[in-house]
């Protein structure tokens, strides 16, 4: 551990590129990990005959630090989809691997707490790899342009996540209220039945010790009368 000082700048600089990890994004980020997606009839098409029902998850996040200035990350969101485009008179399955980019840049905020914004994509950053049942399947998903309405319903739906409490209270480390915490840890700890034993033995210890003491005092002074 170095005890070399250094200013007040640099310290903060520090801490904040400690404080803000990737992993603490990702934790962040993955508190949609595992929310159902479900969806449909959704219209696709021209004149959006065909219906689309979609069933699917969200799946843990990976990604990286980008940038120092400011502290940014690219993370990659997965989601796994089962969908069914249905004719009226005939359906066909699908199934769909979807990777959602986003792009997360660290704030600090004046009440000291550390703010992570997070960009959804637009629908033409959305990675979507098709996988159809069948050959008419694969005819119906270029006729229906099947990828490109799963692009736009991901996008709009991650967005919308995103703007929920539970994700804004998950993006923001508070820095001041750890420190709180971490101060009061240095004070008088709270009273437990072990502290009160002691407390209650420790007049009882003195009084002996202190009668023990008097008496070689006594009998330190009877020796040498």
């Amino acid at each position: 551990m170095s005890e070399e000082l250094i200013d007040y700048a640099s310290w903060g600089e520090r801490f904040f590129a400690t404080a803000v990890t990737a992993e603490r994004v990702l934790a962040g980020v993955n508190v949609l990990s595992g929310r159902q997606i479900d969806v449909g009839p959704l219209g696709v098409g021209p004149g959006r005959i065909a219906k689309v029902t979609a069933r699917g998850t969200i799946g843990t996040a990976t990604g990286q630090r980008v940038g120092s200035s400011p502290v940014s990350f690219h993370v990659d969101l997965p989601v796994t989809l089962q969908f069914s485009i249905d004719l009226g008179m005939d359906k066909q399955n699908f199934d769909a691997d979807i990777t959602v980019p986003l792009v997360i840049t660290a704030h600090g905020r004046s009440d000291l707490a550390i703010a992570l914004e997070v960009t959804p994509p637009e629908a033409d950053q959305v990675v979507v790899r098709l996988k159809a049942q069948g050959l008419r399947a694969s005819l119906m998903n270029k006729a229906a342009n099947v990828e490109g309405e799963l692009r736009r319903f991901i996008a709009k739906y991650v967005a919308k996540e995103l703007d929920k409490p539970y994700v804004r209270d998950a993006t923001v480390i508070n820095v001041g209220a750890a420190i709180e915490k971490a101060a009061a840890g240095l004070g008088p700890r709270e009273e437990s039945p072990m502290a009160d034993e002691l407390t209650d033995d420790l007049p009882a210890a003195m009084e002996a010790e202190l009668e023990h003491t008097a008496q070689l005092l006594i009998d330190s002074s009877e020796d040498t009368e």
